[in-house]
């Protein structure tokens, strides 16, 4: 595609696209994704939401990440103009992304913020107050070395990622403090987002083989405990080589360890 023209962003749904290209969205004057609706008018159509890989331009929507371009429906059925597009792309490191929830490693305390690495080119900051309940008489017990699953409040180019560890809402909704137990290890981005998938079935087979507990960060990192330390690191073992085995490989596999 040449610069400062494009194709329909619809068209080009799981193709290949490069970055500096220009996807075009549906005409819809009286739809911005940075207005809020205010009032008790018509029932909004569906958001758009700019994933990774995206960025928005005048035209649409500008490509920052090769890879192949997806598209999911919004949920309330709102058609062609809600959902959301992203870029599914192959990429070592971690670049933070609002909302995302992922897992870091306390590094430091600087005064009411702690320092967490996740995995990107530069630390992210949490705040002592975002956790569930928390207030300057009531701190949360975080040391240095403890595990945080939670999710980036902040996260953009020009600014120091900000986590916290509470919803809209204030509830922890799973997030905060990870256990002492486990063992944390890393894989690939794209196995992660295959894991987070609504009907994953490599954790459905998994939890028929062992009961354990699973916390996914979308950094890459996959924090497991099971009730032996041997049945943790087979389930981890099994997480690592399943991004490189077929379906039926990783049945047969299940199928000798349950037959022990």
């Amino acid at each position: 595609m040449a610069a400062g023209r494009g194709e329909a962003a619809e068209a080009c749904v799981g193709r290949v696209v490069l970055p500096g290209d220009v996807l075009l969205l549906p005409a819809s004057p009286d739809e911005d994704g940075e207005r809020l609706r205010l009032g008790g008018g018509a029932a909004p159509r569906g958001r758009l939401l700019c994933g990774p890989g995206l960025r928005r331009c005048g035209a649409g929507l500008l490509v920052t990440k090769c890879g192949l371009l997806r598209h999911r429906q919004a949920g309330g059925g709102g058609g062609a103009a809600g959902g959301a597009y992203w870029v599914d792309s192959q990429q070592k490191r971690y670049v933070p992304v609002k909302g995302d929830h992922v897992i870091g490693v306390v590094t430091a305390k600087a005064g009411d913020v702690f320092k967490l690495d996740v995995g990107g080119s530069e630390q992210a900051s949490l705040s002592y107050l975002a956790f569930e309940g928390a207030t300057k008489r009531n701190r949360p017990n975080v040391q240095v070395g403890d595990l945080i699953y939670g999710q980036f409040l902040v996260a953009n180019k020009d600014m120091e990622p900000e986590m916290v560890c509470i919803d809209s809402s204030g509830r922890s909704s799973g997030m905060g403090i990870i256990g002492q137990d486990g063992f944390l290890f890393k894989v690939s981005l794209g196995l992660i987002r295959k894991l987070l998938a609504p009907k994953c079935e490599i954790i459905q087979e998994l939890s028929q083989l062992y009961p354990f507990e699973l916390v996914l960060g979308m950094n890459g990192r996959i924090w497991v405990k099971a009730k032996t330390v041997q049945q943790t690191l087979i389930i981890v073992n099994i997480l690592e080589a399943c991004e490189y085995m077929t379906a039926e490989q990783r049945k047969q596999a299940l199928a000798k360890l349950s037959g022990n």
